[in-house]
């Protein structure tokens, strides 16, 4: 019953102080990515991994 569970959880939470520029600039991305908040978030990681490991 429910849902099935996921192959790579998400149940690491983390915080962050951002000022409101910031902020609008997720939001903006998100927006027009029709993605969330978290998700802007890991691709930039993503990114920013993949630019430090060359």
């Amino acid at each position: 019953m429910g849902r099935p569970k996921s192959d790579n959880p998400k149940d690491v939470r983390f915080q962050i102080r951002a000022d409101k520029e910031t902020m609008e600039k997720l939001d903006y991305c998100a927006k027009e990515n029709n993605s969330s908040r978290s998700e802007i978030i890991r691709q930039g990681i993503d990114l920013v991994y993949a630019k430090t490991k060359k």
